[in-house]
């Protein structure tokens, strides 16, 4: 027995209760409210379910769940599935709210909610790496993710403030969506008020029939075609809504899967479109702070788009998972050990120590600690030794004095608390420009605080 979403609205409260089947990262992109997650292989004799309720299942697009749905009403539960799944409730619900008022509230969110947690970083991130420059025309890519809305979002606001003149175009490329997914983005993008332009590939069915990395082939395809349209365009630059955990979870998986150690570059020139570059404006921006940015404005966005997500026994599979969720997991049981690890895990390949490398790769030659080893032990060439001690007399400045304070504390930031003419005083952080005095100005209690002498460069904690 099947309920469409209009009846499933009617339904008073408190007189069901929504099962979401779907798989537990489709679940965590987001789901109906009050929901909760049962797997079709777990419903049968869960106590979870209750009786006393009608009991309405859903899955992506409602058609596992009918089966399910007929297996617990022969168990004498009052079981209906969802008409159109999950898909169709997201549908629903676009078109339930009012898009210019979404619109307002996403755009205040960040100008204020998520300012600290969303903005600044992602101004750094822009700023700190040179990722827009004037006369730039950047094609922001967008794929339907909550990450690329995002991103989409964060540059019409960098347009509204930016202090030299540079041109964005906001790409949707269509390599096969349902015709749902293709719904779902371009009423995410109606409502969010982002001028999209859609242009469409075969990708989906290239790759369809490829057995091995699917997945990784598409994504390369994809890319092709977002350089080569965006250059259509006139646009020297393309966006990708990669973030902070993105970067850290990369590290990882070099070391750990490819025995190599490198990173998600926040800028790379293209090798194939002459003149073209790719950008990540999110770079220091956390997944969580997305998360909660999507969650408090009530967005729904899709998790992947493509149109056999549903059967891809490569996405689905357990023995074929993603080796990026096994990071992830790995980082989430490190935390718990060390808060930090992620903050560290990132500074890893800002601070590589040559000296102490047994080899590296420098465009494209292998290199190896050996080369010179025995013919000049010691040896220093002299220039930059004279470096090295004119760095050592001459004073440091206030960055130079944060990142000391960074190194040694574990934390991501530096809060600048006060200064004279011999040191600076800063407390560390886990956000930029973060508040660390109570309401009479003093600094709160437990704060650690730490000196750095402006000649020497010496570090003390004071507090």
């Amino acid at each position: 027995m099947e309920i469409n979403v209009g009846k499933l609205n009617e339904l008073p409260e408190g007189s069901y209760q929504l099962i979401d089947m779907r798989s537990d990262r489709d679940f965590e992109y987001g789901t109906i409210p009050g929901a909760i997650h049962i797997s079709q292989e777990d419903l049968q004799g869960n106590p979870q379910i209750i009786k006393s309720k009608k009991v309405i299942l859903f899955c992506a697009h409602g058609t596992n769940s009918i089966e399910a749905a007929e297996e617990l009403e022969a168990e004498g539960y009052r079981a209906y599935s969802l008409e159109g799944g999950y898909i169709a409730w997201l549908r629903e619900e676009m078109r339930r709210q009012e898009a210019e008022d979404i619109k307002n509230q996403v755009e205040q969110s960040i100008r204020k909610k998520f300012r600290k947690t969303i903005w600044s970083p992602f101004t750094k991130a822009v700023k700190q790496y040179e990722l827009v420059k004037e006369g730039d025309k950047v094609a922001v890519c967008i794929s339907g993710g909550k990450d690329s809305m995002l991103m989409a979002k964060l540059f019409q606001e960098l347009k509204l403030h930016n202090k030299f003149p540079f041109e964005v175009e906001f790409l949707v490329m269509d390599p096969g969506y349902s015709p749902d997914n293709r719904h779902v983005i371009e009423e995410n993008a109606r409502k969010l008020g982002i001028p999209v332009h859609i242009f469409e590939s075969d990708i989906f069915d290239a790759v369809y029939t490829i057995e091995k990395s699917p997945c990784y082939l598409c994504a390369r395809m994809r890319r092709g075609y977002l350089y080569s349209y965006a250059k259509e365009l006139g646009c020297n630059k393309i966006a990708l809504g990669h973030h902070y955990d993105d970067v850290i979870e990369t590290i990882l998986m070099g070391m750990l899967y490819g025995a190599q150690v490198q990173t998600m570059m926040p800028k790379l020139h293209s090798t194939n479109f002459e003149g073209m570059e790719l950008i990540r404006p999110l770079y220091l921006v956390r997944e969580d702070d997305i998360k909660a940015w999507r969650d408090y404005n009530h967005l729904h966005f899709i998790q992947c788009a493509c149109k056999f997500t549903d059967t891809c026994t490569t996405c689905n599979n357990e023995e074929n998972r993603s080796k990026r969720v096994e990071i992830k997991e790995l980082i989430k049981n490190l935390k718990k050990v060390n808060p930090f690890v992620e903050s560290n895990i990132f500074r890893s390949v800002e601070n590589v120590n040559i000296d102490t490398v047994v080899g590296y790769k420098q465009h494209g030659i292998r290199h190896n600690f050996l080369e010179g080893y025995d013919d000049n032990p010691g040896y220093v060439p002299e220039a930059e030794k004279a470096a090295a001690e004119a760095k050592a007399k001459a004073k440091i400045d206030i960055s130079m004095a944060k990142s000391k304070v960074i190194g040694t504390s574990g934390y991501p930031y530096a809060s600048l608390l006060a200064e004279n003419d011999e040191k600076w005083y800063f407390a560390p952080t886990d956000e930029p420009d973060a508040n660390v005095r109570d309401s009479g100005g003093h600094v709160s209690k437990g704060v650690m605080v730490y000196s750095v002498d402006k000649n020497t460069g010496n570090i003390n904690r004071e507090q």
